[in-house]
């Protein structure tokens, strides 16, 4: 259940009678704008403020009695002060007390200060409380209300955290640790520099330097699997695998989709897909995704991430999934729609510096952080384009690097059209990054290779995002298990009969359907299977023709 989000109006008194009142008066006049927390206890009441600080609550007005055994009002509003210093601040006072109440507006810039008693309220308590409350309104900026990330900008765990948070579409607010709210939040929840980064949930639950897995379960997915037996399992969810997630679910088949990291694979980290059927317009990468995943969890299918399945293992037919938690999961048929990832940049320092001024993808989630700094794009094809465009709208200039001597034969032309249009972006051919420098912190500067004459030259460089080859994820298949092309991609139908080496390894007087690899019952789809055609539109259309196959297989099973 949602949380209420409204300021706070919070009133400390000891005498129960006096606190029913204002209670009483409080509710009937702001309940509409504003929460009414009242407490008898000055102590209880600090620990409540600090607490509600923690949560990212607001309180608007702090209204105290002055004398109380437990601490004077004056020393109440004191301490409150420091934790929201822009709350304003009203005194409730015996006539006696009016010497203290008027000390009190210099020494803790008090607001106002009530007499007892305030009746009638509609004269002598809500002008006076309306009026603060309109003053504090016009200053009033609220707060974020989501995940909040603490950390340092160039720190490779905070990189993680963020990246997976964009990926799974779950929207942040990034906090650094250096400036002044980082500190604060710091200091406010006793966190060590060595527990960065902090993440704050909206509910106000706080981790400290957190694994993905404990991450998800604390936002409330799911990374266990809750059934022994499924009709299939796919293995990814880029657009391939969310394809026959949704096929897969519609048709009745009891499906689970298991994620290493985030749906939507490379596609999903896009900024931009200009050519995909029915969007004339475009659509984002996370846009895609956000419908495809609407989809899949209306058809019913079940989703485990981050989880990564580490072994399969064939017993009677059935498929037998490791998981990365030891756990086992039984399946009739798989599909592989693991896709592909970039290609590491081998130059010297590109290691060291990954996640802290190198980034692989990602041009999204470090678009911001890139404001008004130099920074280079390694890649010449699609999402290369698609990241350095994105990153032009942040970026005082954007370099693209690349070994061929322009884009034309690797990239689309609408997208080279976009960027000759765009001031602040320049394509260098015949370059090659040959080294990665900066001080223990992140980078400042890379060493190029010009591919023309081998000349070298260094240049300043805040950041350098890589968007280079594809290297299939199969790298957890055992060897064998699965045939694979010389470059790692999965061999699947009429390939796998090829040649007289390959046809001794399909086990069948039928031949293997379309997308089957070697093993009958497990299937291949997307990227990740030799000879795809590394579209969005293909992957999507082979996810879809994998569940077709499955019917077949199980129809023999």
């Amino acid at each position: 259940m949602a949380r209420d989000r409204k300021p706070i109006i919070l009133t400390v008194d000891d005498d129960e009678q006096v606190l029913r009142s204002l209670k009483r008066d409080l509710r009937n006049q702001y309940k509409d704008d504003f929460r009414i927390v009242v407490t008898t206890s000055a102590k209880e009441a600090l620990e409540a403020v600090t607490d509600l600080k923690k949560k990212g609550e607001v309180i608007a007005l702090f209204l105290c009695d002055q004398r109380m055994p437990e601490m004077l009002g004056v020393e109440f509003l004191e301490l409150a002060k420091e934790i929201f210093p822009s709350a304003k601040r009203v005194l409730i006072t015996a006539y006696s007390d009016t010497d203290a109440a008027i000390k009190a507006i210099n020494d803790v810039q008090l607001d106002y200060y009530l007499l007892k008693p305030w009746d009638p309220p509609e004269e002598k308590l809500y002008p006076i409380l309306g009026e603060l409350l309109e003053d504090w309104k016009l200053a009033y900026r609220p707060e974020f209300e989501g995940i909040r990330v603490v950390g340092y900008q160039y720190s490779p765990k905070s990189h993680n955290i963020k990246d997976w948070l964009a990926a799974n579409l779950l929207p942040y607010e990034w906090i650094d640790a250096r400036g002044p709210k980082g500190e604060e939040l710091i200091e406010l929840h006793q966190c060590k520099v060595r527990e960065l980064p902090l993440v704050i949930t909206e509910e106000g639950e706080v981790m400290s330097d957190p694994e993905l897995d404990d991450l998800a379960e604390k936002l409330g997915m799911s990374a266990t699997v809750s059934d022994d037996l499924y009709d299939v399992v796919i293995i990814g969810s880029g657009p391939s695998g969310m394809a026959a997630a949704v096929y897969g679910g519609s048709e009745g088949l009891k499906t689970l989709v298991v994620e290493k990291r985030a749906p939507g694979g490379q596609a999903g980290s896009s900024s931009r897909i200009e050519n995909y059927l029915g969007f004339p317009s475009g659509l984002s990468g996370s846009e895609l995704t956000r419908r495809a995943m609407a989809q899949t969890l209306r058809f019913g299918v079940e989703v485990v991430s981050p989880r990564e399945v580490v072994n399969i293992e064939i017993r009677d037919g059935y498929k037998i999934l490791t998981l990365d938690d030891d756990s086992t999961v039984k399946t009739k048929a798989v599909i592989l729609t693991t896709g592909v990832q970039y290609r590491k940049l081998e130059a010297e320092g590109a290691d060291k510096f990954n996640g802290a001024g190198v980034y692989y993808g990602a041009a999204i989630t470090e678009a911001k952080s890139c404001e008004n700094r130099h920074v280079f794009v390694v890649g010449g094809g699609n999402s290369a384009g698609q990241g350095a465009v994105y990153l032009s709208k942040y970026a005082q200039s954007v370099t693209i690097l690349i070994r061929k001597p322009d884009l034309t034969s690797s990239m689309s032309s609408y997208l080279i059209d976009q960027i000759d249009a765009i001031d602040n972006i320049s394509v260098q051919g015949y370059r090659e990054v040959i080294k990665v420098c900066g001080d223990d912190d992140h980078v400042q500067r890379l060493v190029l290779q010009n591919l023309e004459d081998d000349s070298t030259y260094e240049v300043e460089a805040d950041a350098l995002f890589i968007f280079i080859g594809a290297r299939p994820r199969t790298e957890w298949l055992e060897r064998g298990q699965v045939m694979t092309d010389k470059r790692g991609f999965i061999i699947t139908g009429r390939d796998l009969l090829a040649t007289e080496k390959r046809s001794h390894g399909w086990p069948l007087e039928r031949n293997p359907y379309l997308l089957e690899t070697c093993q009958p019952g497990i299937f291949a789809a997307g990227d990740v299977r030799s000879g795809a055609m590394n579209r969005v539109a293909s992957a999507v259309g082979e996810g879809a023709m994998a569940i077709k196959f499955v019917h077949a297989y199980l129809a023999e099973f």
